[in-house]
């Protein structure tokens, strides 16, 4: 091998290994957050009704009940929507 090649080498590589680092660390950082994220039942109050939408994380029920413009919210994380006993 060359010293040209040898030089060329180094350099790819010195140039390669940050950037596949920083993909897959920023793959992972995601990968891990969204497997990390818990879903639950979300309520959102509005016109004085009760509705619920199960299988939502926080974030997703926040987002729900701003654009149903809902009077008061809540989420429940890990359960399902509860029914109170009422069919369904």
């Amino acid at each position: 091998m060359t010293g040209r090649r040898r030089a060329r080498r180094v350099a790819l590589i010195a140039l390669g290994a940050p950037l596949a680092l920083g993909l897959t660390s920023v793959n992972g950082t995601s990968a891990q957050r969204t497997r990390w994220e818990l879903t639950g039942s979300c309520y959102c109050r509005a016109a004085g009704e009760l509705h619920c939408v199960s299988d939502q994380t926080e974030d997703q029920c926040r987002h729900r009940c701003a654009e149903e413009l809902c009077d008061d919210w809540f989420w429940l994380e890990r359960r399902p929507c509860w029914n109170w006993g009422y069919g369904g």
